[in-house]
């Protein structure tokens, strides 16, 4: 199967009205993947202009290096974390750009791919790292952290309310064998939740697994420090746009865009502001960008995707 057709980007064009204000500027896709979103915005900006792509994720970067190589030196692939976005910029002389776009959301290719370990629906060895060059894995985690630490990170990272039991099971069950696969962890989940809440809401998985993966790839570690980095790499009139596909990380990014949109930090009952701090830009809509039916028809894992804007003063 052709990589480059295997993920589907969301919002493609919500993505296109919102990020696009200058067709000879600098562009970053902080999150690559396969290159769905950057070829999109290398087709509709001009031959002067630039678009950066970052991924940690060797696969995709190899694949959208194939795709892209079209548009010749205005297309560049970086295989890193988006965390260190200034850096890979200030290395390229680049101190400011037009547009930043995040995709916080895990690739369908990384999902459908079994040996990847991050699908709940496909029996696999238990990895789930983005960079497999990352020691840390999922298999490491459920085998030797310990059964308070499982419950934090299943009730934290999946808002897992029997977090508790989950991690009992586990804890149980790697006394006689190492938990290796998918199916394996999907069963003591299973075995771990009541019959009832177990017939609503979906696989009752989902939230474990969301949560390991989380951790393993420290998916939300630093994203507050690194979403206020990138409003500040925009030039006036340049966007950041983020897609969130689970309430916690959509939390932070709207609280960093209100943030930045209003930081006064003064009491509510002064007549005026006398901290000084001043609004770097504007997030629209309030309430964010989410798809259309018609898009989450052709594509259901957009359900659950929001597209949130920030406008750089």
């Amino acid at each position: 199967m052709n990589k480059n057709t295997i993920h589907i980007p969301i919002l493609l064009n919500e993505i296109k009205e919102s990020i696009i204000t200058n067709k000879d500027g600098i562009y970053v896709d902080a999150t690559l993947g396969f290159g769905g979103h950057s070829n999109m915005i290398l087709d509709n900006i001009s031959d002067k202009a630039r678009l950066i792509g970052i991924d940690r994720d060797l696969e995709a970067i190899e694949a959208s290096r194939n795709r892209l190589e079209k548009y010749g030196e205005r297309f560049c692939a970086v295989h890193g974390n988006y965390k260190s976005i200034e850096g890979y910029l200030s290395e390229r002389g680049i101190s400011l750009v037009d547009g930043i776009l995040a995709d916080l959301g895990i690739s369908s290719y990384q999902i459908d791919t079994p040996q990847r370990g991050f699908s709940y629906n496909k029996d696999a060895p238990l990895d789930m790292r983005m960079n497999q060059k990352d020691k840390l894995s999922a298999y490491d985690v459920v085998n030797t952290y310990t059964q308070q630490e499982i419950q934090k990170i299943i009730k934290v990272y999946g808002e897992e309310k029997f977090s508790r039991q989950i991690a009992n099971k586990i804890v149980e069950y790697r006394q006689t064998k190492p938990v290796e696969t998918t199916f394996e962890l999907v069963e003591l989940i299973k075995s771990a939740i009541p019959a009832p809440a177990r017939r609503k809401g979906g696989n009752p998985a989902k939230r474990t697994f969301q949560a390991i993966r989380i951790h393993v790839n420290e998916e939300l570690e630093e994203l507050r420090e690194t979403i206020e980095t990138m409003i500040k790499l925009l030039k006036s009139g340049g966007r950041l746009c983020v897609i969130t596909f689970h309430s916690l990380e959509d939390r932070i990014v709207k609280q960093v865009m209100r943030e930045f949109e209003d930081p006064c930090t003064c009491p509510k009952d002064i007549p005026y502001c006398v901290c000084g701090k001043e609004s770097l830009g504007k997030a629209y809509p309030r309430k964010g960008i989410i798809p259309s039916q018609k898009e989450i028809e052709e594509n259901s894992r957009s359900k659950s995707a929001r597209l949130r804007v920030f406008v750089r003063k």
